[in-house]
């Protein structure tokens, strides 16, 4: 339902995910008669579960155990565990931090630098436990370790951001040509994130194996006292995934997650 916004201008009615729900059409199916089964490339997974690429979600144990349950764990090898040989205790500090201590001093902890050594052995690490190994950096990042990255054996390269198009560009600095980025890397790219029709087709044509559809989300406190560390994020509105899925269906390019 398009709503008259004035001067000739339209915007389409949005939904958020709490705005919707299933309800059963004609035919219904037995559970044990459906598969929900994907693949992406050459990889085949068992559940339709990603783990986001946030340390409040995924540890090199945590995407090695998703992965055991048929799903694909995706770590950030931007976050703590490519920062310090031991973050347990920096992300125990974090879940505990006051509101107003939150921001100051996860910037102290984030100010510490990359080490390509971690990157190599957190990578090494997921891939000895025998699942598929995803990492993921930011589009800015990409240039700097993306050759550590695949020399340690991933196996799906997640390139995320809060907005990711198909070209950016820059006058401070050279920006990433993804086009010929994913078509000169021998990893299948995973890319995001989108949220319009327009943009999430421009990154299919980019020769990317799948597109990240949705940026950042609404912040929903959890139950109980909040905390800066337990936040749930999720894409804010289902129409950009209908849309983007349609748009991949049509084009018989891969998957659209």
């Amino acid at each position: 339902m398009e709503i008259e916004l004035g001067r000739a201008k339209r915007a389409r009615r949005a939904y958020t995910f709490d705005d919707i729900a299933v309800v059963p059409s004609r035919r219904t199916r037995n559970p044990e008669d459906v598969s929900t089964g994907w693949s992406i490339d050459a990889y085949q997974f068992d559940i339709p579960v990603i783990g986001a690429p946030m340390d409040s979600v995924v540890s090199p144990q945590t995407a090695i155990m998703l992965g055991q349950l048929g799903g694909l764990g995706v770590l950030d090898l931007e976050g703590l565990w490519t920062r310090y040989d031991d973050p347990e205790p920096l992300l125990v500090e974090i879940a505990a931090l006051a509101d107003g201590d939150a921001t100051r001093r996860m910037q102290e902890i984030y100010s510490a630098p990359i080490k390509p050594a971690l990157v190599r052995d957190r990578i090494a690490q997921i891939r000895e436990a025998g699942v598929t190994v995803a990492g993921s950096l930011t589009p800015q990042r990409t240039q700097e370790l993306y050759e550590t990255v695949v020399a340690a054996g991933v196996d799906l390269f997640v390139i995320r951001g809060t907005t990711v198009s198909a070209e950016h560009v820059s006058s401070v600095a050279e920006p990433l040509n993804l086009k010929k980025f994913i078509y000169d890397l021998d990893v299948p790219v995973i890319v995001g994130g989108a949220a319009t029709y327009t943009a999430a087709l421009h990154l299919m044509r980019t020769g990317a194996a799948g597109v990240l559809v949705g940026f950042g989300g609404e912040r929903h406190p959890p139950p109980g006292p909040p905390s800066a560390f337990t936040r749930r994020w999720r894409p804010r509105s289902p129409t950009s995934p209908a849309l983007a899925a349609t748009t991949w269906t049509s084009r018989a390019a891969g998957t659209c997650t």
